[in-house]
């Protein structure tokens, strides 16, 4: 994989610099909620400006239907890109069209343009190979070399992703670089104890995760949504708790080979439970009850693992040599339901491993909860990449920079 820093020692002063980034941002009402990815491409596209190139920015952001959706407009993203580089940053009001032509051609060496949101053109995710391709060739008329930091896309065969580089000279982003270092970390390279820390809404979602990690972790702790199937898999009762009946017998299957394999496999021992999920919006105080993980009321939900769960959680981190963290224990957002997730960093903070957060909510739950993102090994901007990388899968944005 051919790296920015080669790229730059080739020269691209006055070369046009298509770099694909991650600026799918969190908003409200038109408000960026956590900057942490544009934070993360900042470095590429500042280095490319400071050397010379016209500086083509683009990216997705939420899911658009392969139309112009006002709601998922990259604007705010190009002032907040502005911002932290401390220049003007041009936008294009359009992915490949007049506007995207037009702000490409009117760039001066240094300068830094982003175009809209390239989901807004359904050739940007098509499945038909030729209709991808053909968005990738017009993408392909905006740009000389192609630079590839968009680390929690790479997982997509998308066109930005997968076929532009094909087109055009190519290389990785710092970030792209950084991101494919730390995984080497817990895959080639891991030191032990590797501790694993799974959260989130959906046991399916991590499901083929778990798969790999049974033969490389030494102990996987589990928390969030997707604790209370494992749970159900033992006979517990879980009340109206988020439940996936269907992988039940897979989850009982993997509780098996984690026994046979000496991996410890770490459920919660107590939980905070309540019959309402809590307001998100006021933040109003929630009535809940600390019951044990077996007691769980038929009427009630868990929201958020139990103090005792938090004690036993930190004191499987405390010896690690590596951890990786993927998704909240519970539901951070409501202050009454945040303290399990933040147990879970402070423990990572508390110990000497190498600590890597592992993207999406679990990152965004670092920053809202008021850690400091550096004292943390790594924060990934990739959580669906990163599970897809631990996986074992090839990651088709990684294997077009890679040819």
């Amino acid at each position: 994989m051919k790296t920015i820093d080669e790229l730059l020692a080739e020269g691209v002063s006055g070369k046009r610099v298509f770099v694909r980034a991650d600026l799918n941002v969190p908003l409200a009402n038109g408000e960026i909620t956590d900057d942490g990815r544009i934070r993360a491409v900042q470095p590429t596209i500042a280095k490319l400006a400071e050397a010379g190139a016209r500086v083509v920015v683009a990216s997705h952001l939420g899911r658009p239907k392969g139309a112009p959706d006002p709601a998922f407009s990259l604007a705010p993203a190009a002032v907040r890109l502005g911002e932290l580089l401390g220049t003007d940053v041009a936008f294009a009001t359009d992915t490949v069209g007049t506007s995207a032509k037009e702000t490409v051609a009117a760039l001066a060496d240094g300068q830094v343009a982003v175009i809209e949101n390239l989901r807004f053109n359904a050739g940007e995710t098509a499945k038909d190979d030729a209709e991808r391709g053909a968005f990738a060739d017009q993408l392909a008329e905006l740009a000389d070399i192609y630079v590839g930091d968009g680390f929690g896309a790479v997982h997509r065969k998308h066109a930005s992703v997968f076929d532009l580089p094909a087109r055009l000279p190519h290389a990785a982003g710092y970030l792209i670089a950084t991101e494919v270092g730390v995984l080497k970390k817990l895959t080639a390279e891991v030191k032990r104890p590797y501790v694993v820390i799974l959260g989130g809404a959906k046991v399916s979602d991590k499901l083929a995760v778990i798969d790999q990690l049974l033969g490389k972790a030494d102990r996987i702790l589990i928390g969030g949504g997707m604790a209370y199937t494992f749970l159900y898999a033992k006979g517990y009762e879980v009340g109206i708790s988020l439940l996936q009946k269907d992988q039940v017998e897979v989850v009982k299957e993997y509780m098996a080979r984690a026994e046979a394999n000496g991996v410890e496999l770490v459920l919660p021992v107590d939980i905070l439970a309540s019959k309402d999920f809590p307001d998100l919006k006021t933040k109003a105080p929630a009535e809940f009850i600390t019951v044990a993980a077996d007691k769980i009321p038929a009427d009630q939900e868990g929201l958020d693992i139990g103090p005792k769960t938090r004690e036993l959680y930190a004191s499987k981190i405390a010896d690690a040599e590596t951890v990786f963290w993927n998704g909240p224990v519970g539901v951070f957002e409501h202050p009454d339901y945040a303290n399990g997730t933040k147990a879970i960093a402070q423990a990572l903070l508390d110990s000497s491993a190498f600590t890597v957060v592992g993207g999406g909510d679990s990152a965004a739950a670092v920053r809202i909860l008021g850690f400091d993102e550096n004292a943390f090994g790594h924060i990934s901007t990739g959580g669906g990449a990163s599970l897809e990388y631990l996986e074992g899968k090839t990651l088709p944005g990684l294997a077009a920079l890679e040819v």
